[in-house]
């Protein structure tokens, strides 16, 4: 990994700590959801701006040669190198004053995921990797579940109101079939990177986007997680289906749902 790219993480962890103070500043108080409502359950808040705004203008302040990619704005920089950013990911839970939500931020050489930070404040957890140097949750190194036996497994599906109706039920299904636990919790980002920490043993989401998973791609592969080949797939340019797992139950999940891994 080039100096280059570690002078990057560490200039990017700083940004992302100032992000999340200044989302938590911006925090709704408990209660009904605060925010615009773009589609079903999407929700969109005056935080995700102004957060997306505050990293890419300190990006490119540190970085102006690096392009910048953003749920919110979409591409705006162009570089080989590449930041991509979900400045509130898990933004339904955000609005109403829950707690699992995240800045995500991923860095990208090519279409090569190589650094990423996960940051949630309100959980107080902050998860890093960068390719070839291990992941982490708050300086602590990070392993997928050893988890062997579906029956004793805890797997998260995301919800999209993209996903024709009767799939989410379906793969649901699937899972239980397994003897599995089925969780759903509103955060791709976090959900990805509890797998990474084997706080559950697989998530899989119908329709994400590249800004979801950039930072979480980096903490899988790190964590020995297995993961389908999603930027192969379509995920650079589209929102198409992610599945991670434990190394120990994938293949057997994989079949269960119906989706490859590399």
């Amino acid at each position: 990994m080039t100096q280059a790219i570690l002078t990057r993480f560490e200039a990017a962890r700083s940004v992302v700590r100032d992000a999340a103070a200044l989302a938590m500043k911006m925090r709704p108080a408990p209660g009904g959801p605060k925010g615009t409502l773009k589609s079903a359950q999407d929700w969109l808040t005056e935080t995700d701006g102004a957060v997306e705004a505050f990293i890419s203008e300190r990006i490119g302040m540190l970085f102006p040669e690096d392009g910048f990619q953003g749920e919110e704005e979409g591409r705006t920089r162009t570089g080989s190198l590449r930041w991509v950013v979900d400045p509130i990911d898990g933004t339904s839970n955000y609005a109403r004053g829950r707690n699992r939500w995240c800045i995500s931020l991923g860095l990208m050489d090519g279409d090569t995921p190589v650094a990423g930070i996960i940051e949630a404040p309100a959980l107080g957890e902050t998860y890093t990797a960068v390719r070839g140097h291990g992941a982490f949750l708050n300086g602590q190194r990070i392993h997928a579940s050893p988890v062997t036996d579906t029956t004793s497994s805890l797997i998260e599906m995301g919800w999209s109101n993209r996903v024709p109706a009767g799939v989410f039920q379906q793969k649901i299904d699937a899972i239980l079939n397994l003897g599995a636990m089925p969780r759903s919790g509103g955060s791709g980002a976090i959900a990805l990177a509890e797998v990474a920490c084997g706080r559950q043993d697989g998530y899989l989401e119908i329709c994400i986007n590249l800004w979801d998973v950039a930072a979480a791609l980096v903490l899988l592969d790190e964590a020995g997680a297995r993961v389908s080949p999603f930027l192969r797939d379509g995920g650079l340019t589209g929102g198409i289906c992610i599945l991670a797992a434990a190394p120990g139950i994938a293949d057997t999940l994989s079949d269960a749902v119906g989706v490859s891994l590399k």
